[in-house]
């Protein structure tokens, strides 16, 4: 029997038995369509989460610190030392220093960072309002917003306020090995530029030039970028071998991704479970096929057909049924998350909220969903085609 006929014959179940056969493809539609949406879910959540807290470049970034820093300085030199290794695109220090910040006469104290732009970039910092200074001696600063409320500023009137600095050092004096500490006031007025989302910490980013003016040659961290991916181990050997401390976070979002894998199992367990329902539901239509076309199983067979042919054309059936399932879930999963997060968003608006996207679906997933439908319907086809073709063609007639 050629592969036209065993599909004009497996087909005509949609002419004999149509509400039948769309009522197994719904059910196949509902599980997949449950699966579908559930892992979507899961997708869009570690999506969204892990472009809330990284960038592509901070993917590719090392934070280097001082084991010992009694013995072992992060200065320019070991700066300059880092960006020598192969690998290494890019290096941007931090430094870090307490500091007194005064706005209308009221001052109070936090911890001023010296950092350029590229720090920002490969630090994966994002604002919350305003934008991030480039001239590296500007007079514009980024402040955290657990800071503004150290002044009882809103997010809008900080912007038009006039800052000033007082920053403290310390240093060991080479007499008396004594800790000194002393204080700096800068004569320039600075304003800000853009506002961190944080509500646990007070601090405030300054250009990373001003640190010059403060005679401050130490740095509290350095970011590493290096060329790709590949060479992040590697520079990070390297840079561990001279003694340093070096943390990634890409760990980090390796971890999170660990997390989210077992987070989308379990959600696609509860789609299986609706999906096993429907599965056993097309078992039971192939089954009452089988018994209701026995005689004409008899007949094909008495006029040539063979067992094979009878098996082609039972495993046919299932698995356009299957497939078609397939397609159908794909479009039930996708417009239930679209109404889902449509619903979401409303209710968001209604509170204040941003819009999100809940729901993201790889393209390589839908392929593989039809697949998986595809071979759920031949599962579920196998064993009635295995009787179908094992039936007698004599008794096949006679059975009524």
């Amino acid at each position: 029997m050629l592969v036209t006929d065993i599909f004009r014959l497996a087909t005509r179940m949609f002419r004999t038995n149509r509400s039948r056969t769309l009522l197994t493809i719904l059910g196949i539609s509902v599980g997949i369509g449950a699966i579908l949406f559930l892992v979507s879910l899961g997708y869009g959540l570690q999506r969204m989460i892990l472009n809330k807290i990284t960038t592509s470049e901070a993917l590719l970034s090392l934070d280097v610190t001082a084991s010992d820093a009694a013995t072992l300085k992060l200065n320019p030199e070991a700066a300059q030392e880092i960006k020598n290794i192969v690998g290494v695109e890019k290096v941007s220090p931090l430094i870090s220093t307490p500091a007194q910040i005064m706005i209308d006469n009221i001052s109070s104290e936090l911890t001023a960072n010296f950092a350029d732009c590229d720090f920002f970039r490969l630090d994966g910092t994002t604002l919350k309002k305003g934008e991030f200074y480039s001239d590296p001696y500007a007079t514009k600063i980024i402040i955290s917003s657990s800071a503004l409320k150290l002044f009882n500023l809103s997010e809008d009137d900080i912007f038009n306020k006039k800052i000033k600095f007082t920053f403290f050092t310390s240093f060991e004096d080479e007499e008396t090995s004594n800790i000194v500490r002393q204080s700096k006031e800068l004569d320039q007025v600075f304003t800000v530029s853009g506002i961190i989302e944080e509500e646990n910490s007070n601090y405030v980013y300054l250009p990373f030039a001003w640190s010059e003016k403060l005679g401050l040659t130490d740095y509290s961290k350095i970011k590493v970028k290096v060329d790709k991916e590949a060479n992040l181990n590697p520079v990070r050997e390297a840079i561990i071998t001279k003694g340093y401390l070096v943390s990634a976070l890409s760990d980090i979002i390796e971890q999170a991704n660990q997390i989210f894998n077992i987070v989308q199992i379990v959600l696609a367990s509860f789609g299986i479970v609706a999906l096993i329902v429907s599965a056993i539901g097309m078992f039971n239509t192939m089954t009452i096929a089988l018994l209701e076309r026995t005689q004409e199983i008899g007949i094909m067979k008495a006029l040539g057909a063979t067992s094979l042919d009878v098996w082609n054309l039972f495993l046919a059936e299932s698995v356009i049924i299957g497939f078609l399932g397939g397609v159908g879930g794909i479009g039930l999963g996708m417009a239930g998350g679209e109404l889902f997060n449509y619903g979401l968003n409303m209710l968001a608006g209604a509170f204040g909220g941003e819009k999100i996207d809940m729901f993201y679906t790889p393209l390589w997933f839908i392929f593989l969903i039809i697949i998986f439908s595809t071979f759920v319907g031949f599962v579920t086809g196998f064993y009635p085609a295995r009787r179908a073709a094992k039936i007698s063609p004599l008794e096949a007639v006679r059975y009524k």
